[in-house]
């Protein structure tokens, strides 16, 4: 939803910028002499030299210009394209962390001032009342960083400002990677603040109100306290191996809110902890508070539950116990609510080269990875700050790095191991491998070196690593956290749906938990026909409430929002690839999105079996190629007999026993089908088999199917579905029923036409009521 600052487009740089440059006073109108009146032929002679220089520059212009703009294929104009648009790889940067020179305060008026406690904030526009309060927190020194767009008159009574000329001259290497116009300059605070002796800095919105004026009644502002340190804390379990995320919202009473970088297809997960485990205090080096009023939610929450003009209101449980993070399992962490002990100073980088919506997030999970290697972590804890819905919300093109990526980047963030021997060296690395895949730029790179280099040279100084617990756990040692501990969340009213929270509304969040339960290891992928920038993104927070994830397949790839190129006549031939990718999951869905799929209706399928429409008419049909007087069909049979006559022993029997006639073709529309994990190896067989031939899906599919396994073994999940092939789809709600596996046709292809498609299928399943 909201970090600081909206994104603006890119401002012109300010008139002083990061490095000086000199100032030119001397009038080009001295250097020349007064002109002299010449006729024609005395200035053509003149000027004879000058007059043919030009030409032949004028000319050698024209012909690069020609060659450039060609279609020529000669060796020259491929060896010029070439030498314009070869790839440079990208390099790790050669930091050496032991000889860097200290940078000191010599230029602001505050060179001689120190604090242990720091509030930062980066600020767009005069002082707001929120901010005007917080600089009344007593015993921490608020700062103000500006940026392009901050008045130049700006002025706080209480709390030291920065604007973007006094940050030119603290002397950070951080500055030459920096936009002028974002909040993201924090990072110039950060250093400011450690240079001037913090120990704590808590990363604010100059928007938000701290519950009671006291940060120490929320927060551990003292670790090395021993009733801190001795504090029993609950932790969330690692009972599910699989499980790399969490919702925090649903400790503290909110189960149908999530925050903003959650996973989309982690929204469905609204179930609360059987138990959690206990650990001791002492190593929550950062500290996530949470927001009343307008929490950290994204657009898509903002955008499909809010009530016309009417503001967010929503609580928190503020008796909630905080809860711990443990290794390998994450939380998103944003930039407005967060407490950051000193131990944890390094983890403050905002990347640069992702959105503004991303960039806190992006550090969050980047920061979380690597805290485990100090065996530090992050703790949740109830609302410690208020904040008023008076914001707009942003469209989803805004947060489509988080929309995309992040479920990705927090299973490589799992996995990710380094044998670096210090931390530095261990967060240079982790940056380098995420440039790598590309879930930030060399950019973000090249500023994590100059971060680290700036860390040192302000005086700070790196934890030291301890052994990664997560290790320890998967080869199988128990990791001894006390006794079990449960905690049931209080049940709060759901201000946003307009509604309390009653019995019908336990009984479908029940539901979807059982069909997250039922589907959650299952990969849809869908195929969408038409354009996806209205879409994708749609058919992710549909179904991603369901199945394990959603690849999205179209006939052009979208990397920005992860939608991949296959061609929908042979789209067979690629799901191999998706296959290889979750070689743990349970089975495979395939969907074409002219298809409505009522997964409530499949819960009580066989997943260890085959689905598809074999007993749905219309959708697969016999053809004689005797009676057709069809090319194309006589083409098609051709090859699936050649096909048919490499197949192995066991494919070539179970299809042969489930074809009715070598003279006859068997075709299916192929809109739904399901493949469990023991038929993947034959499915993958078969596409090599088939090879280079151009056989058609409608071909392959239902060939593929009766090589596999006997018709009368395929589960019937389909058979009750309505399918209507001579119809032009018109979405009428006449044509839909909430009692059948799956519909067809509708189409969608556009936000529209997926509000419409919400509002039918929440006849099965209600939730779905609240994205509309």
């Amino acid at each position: 939803m909201m970090v600081q600052d909206p994104p603006f487009p890119t401002s012109k740089k300010p008139s002083k910028p990061h490095r000086k440059q000199p100032q030119e006073t001397t009038l080009l109108s001295d250097h020349f002499p007064e002109p002299q009146t010449l006729g024609l032929p005395k200035w053509v002679s003149f000027n004879l030299f000058k007059i043919t220089t030009i030409s032949i520059l004028t000319l050698a212009i024209a012909a690069l210009f020609f060659l450039h703009n060609s279609n020529d294929s000669s060796p020259t104009f491929f060896c010029f394209k070439s030498q314009t648009k070869k790839p440079i790889p990208i390099q790790l940067p050669k930091v050496n962390f032991n000889s860097i020179r200290p940078i000191s305060d010599k230029s602001s008026v505050y060179a001689s001032f120190t604090s242990d406690r720091w509030i930062v904030v980066s600020v767009s526009d005069h002082p707001s009342d929120s901010l005007r309060k917080l600089v009344k927190v007593k015993k921490w020194q608020v700062l103000a960083i500006g940026n392009s767009r901050t008045p130049s008159d700006w002025e706080l009574k209480g709390a030291i400002f920065l604007s973007l000329e006094e940050q030119a001259n603290l002397g950070f290497r951080v500055l030459d990677h920096l936009p002028y116009d974002s909040y993201v300059r924090k990072t110039v605070g950060y250093l400011f603040a450690i240079q001037h002796g913090a120990k704590m800095i808590f990363d604010a919105d100059d928007r938000a109100e701290i519950v009671g004026g006291d940060l120490g009644k929320h927060f551990d502002l003292k670790l090395s306290n021993v009733d801190v340190m001795q504090e029993r804390i609950l932790q969330y379990s690692r009972k599910n191996p699989n499980r790399t995320v969490v919702n925090p919202y649903v400790h503290f009473g909110q189960r149908s809110v999530w925050p903003r970088g959650l996973p989309l297809e982690n929204v469905g997960e609204v179930g609360h902890e059987e138990y959690y485990n206990q650990v001791f205090g002492g190593m929550q080096y950062i500290q996530q508070g949470l927001s009343n009023g307008l929490p950290d939610v994204d657009s898509v929450f903002y955008f499909t539950r809010k009530l016309g003009s009417e503001a967010f209101d929503i609580r928190f449980d503020e008796l909630a116990r905080k809860v711990a993070l443990p290794q390998g399992i994450m939380v998103p962490v944003n930039s407005f609510n967060t407490l950051f002990h000193s131990n944890a100073f390094w983890a403050l980088m905002l990347p640069v080269s992702v959105s503004s919506m991303a960039s806190d997030v992006l550090r969050g999970y980047w920061a979380q990875r690597l805290l485990w290697e100090i065996g530090g972590s992050v703790v949740v804890y109830p609302p410690t700050i208020y904040r008023e819905d008076k914001i707009e919300a942003y469209p989803f093109s805004e947060e489509k790095d988080l929309h995309v990526n992040v479920g990705r980047l927090i299973k490589f963030l799992a996995s990710w191991r380094s044998n670096k021997r210090n931390l530095f060296e261990k967060i240079l690395d982790l940056s380098f491998a995420m440039a790598k895949e590309g879930f930030w730029t060399e950019k973000d790179l090249q500023f994590t070196a100059a971060w680290l280099e700036d860390l040192l040279a302000v005086g700070y100084s790196q934890p030291r690593l301890k052994s990664l617990e997560l290790d320890v756990i998967r080869l199988g040692t128990t990791i001894n956290h006390g006794e079990l501990k449960e905690f049931i969340p209080r049940k709060l009213p759901c201000v946003h749906l307009g509604v309390k929270e009653s019995e019908t509304v336990n009984y479908e969040i029940g539901n979807l938990v059982r069909w997250r339960k039922n589907f959650g290891n299952i990969v849809l992928i869908m195929f969408v026909s038409g354009s996806v920038e209205g879409t994708a993104l749609e058919w992710r927070l549909l179904y991603g409430r369901i199945f394990k994830t959603v690849v999205i397949l179209s006939e052009k790839a979208n990397t920005e929002l992860a939608v991949e190129q296959a061609s929908l006549d042979q789209v067979y031939k690629y799901l191999p690839k998706i296959f290889d990718r979750f070689t743990s999951a349970e089975g495979f869905l395939f969907l074409q999105d002219n298809t409505i799929l009522n997964y409530w209706n499949l819960v009580q399928a066989d997943k260890s079996k085959l689905w598809i429409t074999n007993k749905v008419p219309h959708s697969w049909i016999t053809v004689s190629i005797k009676d057709s007087d069809s090319m194309w069909f006589s083409k098609q049979a051709g090859m699936v007999k050649k096909v048919v006559s490499t197949m192995p022993a066991h494919l070539q029997v179970s299809y042969k026993a489930s074809s009715t006639s070598e003279q006859s073709l068997t075709i299916c529309s192929s809109e739904v089908f399901y493949i469990p994990r023991q038929f993947v190896g034959d499915f993958v067989d078969l596409v090599g088999l088939v090879g280079n031939f151009k056989m058609h899906y409608r071909v392959a599919i239902p060939m593929f199917f009766m090589a596999m396994d006997l018709p009368q073994q395929f589960d019937s999940a389909f058979s009750k579905m309505i399918y209507k092939a001579d119809v032009l789809s018109t979405n009428s709600s006449n044509s839909y029923s909430a009692q059948v596996p799956a519909v067809y046709p509708w189409t969608v292809s556009n936000e529209v036409d997926f509000l419409e498609l919400i509002r039918v299928m929440a006849a099965g399943d209600p939730l779905l009521m609240e994205l509309v």
